[in-house]
């Protein structure tokens, strides 16, 4: 598979056939993966290979907090978990509201979890000053998470970047043991996807890109 089919056609996959993922494998994902860049190519970046039903279980339910805030947030017609409007909906709405299954059973049914961590002692976080939520960071650690992705859909597997767990961060980081100067950064499943998609719906290019300016005229070929 060339890379512009691999980039146009890596889904999130959640659903899985039970197939395993050989230890082999994950090693090759990440032995291609790690050449990604990082801030000062400083590899402040970790993953953990999560195989044991038990932890992957525990992982689950780590998620099952935000996955509630998610869908309720949704059905309230709210963007869930954006960080510049606050939700309406209240805890006890969202402590009511039944975790969907599918932002949390993929912990369970997958092959492998993989958790990706990165060393916070090592990045340049240029925007630690500004008045919004921190988005530099994870410069020096999704392109890593992401070539993992790409491969596996190349080897004819697939995973997800989810974040639901990482708003229990230090729960994740003593169930893992994870130091507390290591940012978790995504709890991607890995597995044998039960479809292959091979059309994904996204913006055009016009819709996502302009000229010179956010405002100015919509990016074309002509």
């Amino acid at each position: 598979m060339e890379l512009n089919e691999v980039m146009r056609t890596t889904f999130a996959a959640r659903e899985y056939t039970g197939e395993e993922i050989p230890d082999g494998m994950i090693h090759e994902l990440i032995e291609n993966a790690r050449f990604a860049p990082s801030g000062g190519n400083r590899q402040g970046n970790r993953v953990i290979v999560v195989r044991d039903a038990e932890t992957r279980e525990a992982l689950a339910k780590l998620a099952e907090p935000a996955a509630k805030r998610y869908v309720a947030q949704s059905k309230a017609g709210e963007s869930p978990w954006n960080a510049v409007t606050p939700t309406q909906v209240t805890a006890a709405e969202i402590e009511a509201t039944r975790p969907a299954r599918i932002l949390v059973d993929s912990f369970r049914d997958a092959s492998a979890v993989l958790v990706f961590v990165v060393d916070l002692r090592v990045v340049a976080s240029m925007d630690q000053d500004l008045e919004r939520i921190g988005m530099i960071s994870g410069a020096s650690i999704y392109p890593f998470v992401w070539n993992v992705l790409l491969g596996a859909r190349q080897a004819g597997f697939g995973g997800t970047i989810t974040t639901l767990a990482v708003a229990r961060e230090a729960e994740v980081q003593d169930l893992l043991n994870i130091p507390t100067e290591f940012a978790v950064a995504a709890v991607v499943p890995l597995g044998k996807p039960v479809k292959q998609l091979t059309k994904l719906r996204r913006k055009s290019v016009e819709e996502i890109a302009t000229r010179e300016r956010f405002d100015g005229a919509a990016f074309s070929k002509d």
